[in-house]
This record gives structure tokens, sequence and C-alpha cells, in this order.
């Protein structure tokens, strides 16, 4: 072999080792590039308490309850004050914010199937599950679009695989396994560890904090307890208010958390409560039979403010600028909000808007929602458990009742509530107790219209 082929072909070996040298270092950054491009998703947690009212929070102005943790974070977002569920509920409530629907859609309308047979919770209950795991979800979103999605607490509709998470807690049981909704309460542990695992991976993840707090059982630590213990106040409102810092408290070791691994302007945080305190009424007027003395007639399971409104917060250092908003907000909302944050696309039809998009919220002039019986869903005909439907336009609230069946324990909750409508000005009666109804003819005649045609093409 002639010295100029030897040395053609050391440059052939030199070039081909070169460009596979070449190649690799491109596939290298390539695979960086996607893993960089993959952290740009922001981390998303949404934190949800549970059986809290719209009012009891430091930020909120309760003279009382103390909760720096959400204080500091509606001070560091977007903090609307006038957000609302769809449901005064939990379940229907939760399954509207995961679906971005009202109950009619999703058709979970009350916590629990009657369909007349002694056939288990779980059997009579399965036509509902089928219906809902049907819907697209943002939780399904996220995790088909590289998110690894823990849940943990309160979670009705099946298991964890059901609702979509990659992780979870819960495996059974009716709203959650014992394990799940004991988180907060026992501690922050699987939270923790799914967080170190997420990182690990380099993979965005959301994460369903839905603590079974300040619900009942309402034992909050004694240190707390001792703090709101105060004389003339009841002792059961002592136990709640402390149960409102115990939550709060939970939810500074969370994003504790998040701080510490470096994941605060790298995670947007949202803020929702399900639905009212479910308390002892203190309220003389209310009614206090035997049946269901804690239930207060304006609280959790009604249409009135205590049953249906909820402060809402985005926060996203770094990138939202904090911002006290005037407009309504709803539970709906979520499902579009996650998914721009997330830079993925909403199915199109829902309901809700982006709660980023300032516009939107300025353009929004009403809002609705229903409420039916708690115990007693009738799969594929809503309207045969219907209590309430309601809307607000500007200041004023009309609340239109139903008469469906409820043959639950629970339907003397709300036999007082015998008026076929009620209209409030929220501004000068946020407590709902002067009905305007009888002198304001015109308004209630323009609201019950703006029901009507919301029903009638179905919310």
């Amino acid at each position: 072999m002639s010295a100029w082929i030897r040395l053609w072909a050391y440059i052939k070996m030199k070039r081909s080792k070169r460009i596979a040298f070449l190649a690799n270092a491109l596939l290298a950054c390539c695979c960086l590039s996607v893993s960089a491009k993959a952290q740009e998703k922001p981390n998303i947690l949404l934190i949800l308490s549970d059986d809290q009212a719209w009012t009891d929070y430091g930020f909120m102005g309760h003279p009382d309850i103390q909760t720096p943790h959400l204080d500091k974070l509606a001070a560091s977002g977007l903090r609307f004050d006038r957000g609302y569920v769809a449901a005064p509920l939990c379940r229907p409530s939760l399954a509207s914010m995961v679906t971005g629907q009202f109950p009619v859609i999703h058709g979970v309308t009350g916590n629990d199937v009657n369909d007349g047979s002694k056939r288990p919770r779980n059997e009579q209950d399965q036509p509902v599950l089928d219906h809902f795991h049907q819907l697209p979800s943002f939780i399904k979103l996220l995790t088909s679009n590289g998110y690894l999605a823990h849940q943990s607490g309160k979670w009705w509709e099946g298991s964890w695989r059901d609702g979509g998470f990659t992780h979870g807690m819960k495996e059974a049981g009716r709203h959650g396994s014992e394990k799940s909704l004991a988180i907060g309460r026992t501690g922050m542990e699987p939270i923790n560890a799914f967080i170190d695992h997420a990182v690990a991976e380099e993979k965005p993840f959301f994460l369903w904090y839905a603590p079974f707090l300040p619900h009942t059982p309402h034992n909050p630590p004694d240190r707390l307890l001792q703090k709101y213990k105060v004389n003339g106040r009841a002792l059961d409102v002592a136990r709640y208010y402390a149960m409102c810092e115990w939550f709060d408290e939970t939810c500074g070791e969370l994003m504790a958390k998040l701080d510490q691994e470096g994941l605060v302007e790298n995670t947007v945080i949202l803020y929702i409560c399900d639905n009212g305190w479910a308390a002892k009424s203190t309220n003389p007027s209310d009614w206090t039979g035997p049946v269901a003395p804690w239930y207060a007639m304006r609280s959790k399971g009604s249409p009135y403010e205590n049953g249906t409104r909820t402060p809402i917060i985005v926060a996203w250092p770094g990138t939202i600028p904090p911002k006290h908003m005037s407009g309504f907000a709803h539970s709906i909302d979520l499902f579009p909000t996650i998914a721009a944050v997330a830079g993925l696309e909403a199915p199109a039809g829902l309901p809700g808007i982006n709660l980023l998009n300032e516009q939107a919220v300025k353009d929004r002039t009403c809002i609705f929602g229903s409420m039916n019986a708690i115990y007693n869903m009738t799969i594929g005909n809503p309207d045969a458990t219907l209590q309430y439907l309601w809307c607000i336009e500007g200041d004023w609230k009309l609340i239109l009742r139903y008469h469906g069946a409820d043959t639950t324990h629970y339907r003397v909750v709300h036999e007082w509530d015998t008026a076929p409508y009620r209209l409030f000005n929220l501004k000068d009666d946020p407590g709902e107790t002067s009905d305007l109804a009888a002198s304001h003819p015109g308004i209630v005649a323009h609201l019950k219209a703006k029901i009507e045609a919301w029903r009638a093409v179905g919310p």
C-alpha cells in the first residue's frame, strides 16, 4: 500500500471518529436541551382546604384566625376575594375543579348514589365513575404531557390511578383511605418523597394537596386550641379556629420544602377551598333540630355565600406580578388556568376562563352555580334532586329554589328555605340577611332569565 493510500485511510478514520464525536456531542446537546425544555414547564401545586368559610383567613380580614403562610401566598400572586365553587359540597365541587365542568355535565351532583337498591355503595356508584372518567381532566392533560402527578388527601373518584395520577395515596374508600386523609395531620413525608423523586427524575410535577383540614374531626394540637380558647367563645368555634391555623401550618411546611429544593420560582401555586364551614351553627336564628344541629342553614350544603364562596389564589413568583383582583373567579377556571401555565391547550368548550387573562376576568359579568341533594344522586337525571340554582351579577345575587327529591336524613337542613327565590345585595349585605326580592322585582326577573338561559344551553 502506497504512502498516499495509507495517509488517506488514516484521514478517513480520523474523520469518521471526528464525525462520530460531533454526532455524539450533538446528541448530548439535544438531550440536554430537551431536559432543559422539560424543566421550563413549571411545577404546579394545588392546595385545597376542606370546609373553611370564605372569611376565615388573616388576609380576608378575620380578626382572630391567624394564617400567616396563606397570607404571604395571597400577597405574592393574583388574589381573588370573589371566588366561587360550582357546588357547596365536597365531591361535586372537586369534580368540577378537575373537569372544568358543572355538575350537570360531569354527573357528580352529590356525595353518594341512592338508586333504591340494597347493593353496596361502590356498585351503585360505578356508573357515575364510568361517566366521570370519560371526561377530560387537567390531571390527565398534565400526565400525558410529561408531568408526574401525586394525589394526597381527599379524592372521591376511585383510586389515584383511576384519576390519572402517576403517584398517590388513595387506593380505596369513599373519599380517601385512612392514610390519605391523615396527610398534614400526621406530617408531609409522602409528599416530600414525591417531590424528591420528581427532582431526581428532572421532570415537572403536579401535586394535589387536599388534606382533611380544617374538616372534622376538629382535634387541633393543644398549643393551638389554647390559643383560641377565650372567654365567651364556644369550644367548637375555638376548635375550628385552631384547625384553620393548623391547616395553614401544613401549607407553610409544603412551601418550605419547595424553597429548600430551590423550586419556588419554577412552581405555580393555586389555592381554593371546596366549600364553606360545616361546623355547628352559632346563629340563634338558625334551625337546630335533632338531625343535623351542626349544619348551619347558610353554610356548607347551601347556595349562600358561606357555602359557595372562597378566596382563590394563583401565585408564580417572578412570573405573575402580585395583584388584588376585583373580578369574579370560579372553580371551573382551574382547568384552563392550569393548562395555560403549563403551556398546554385546554379542551374546546370549557365554560371557565384562564385567570391569568386579565381581560377575560374583566369581561366576565355573571357567575352561576347549583346545589343538588347531598346523598341522593340520580344518575342521568340531575334535575330529580335539584335544590337550588344561583346567579351573581355585579353586587346582586339571586337564589332560585327547586324541590327535587331528597329522601336522605339531610333533607331537613333546607326545609326552612321555602321561598321560590331570594335576592341579596352582596355589597351591602354580604351575610345575606335581608331578602330584597319583593322590593326589586325587575332585578329578580332579569337574573332569573339569565339562570334559565344558562340552564337551557347546558352549563
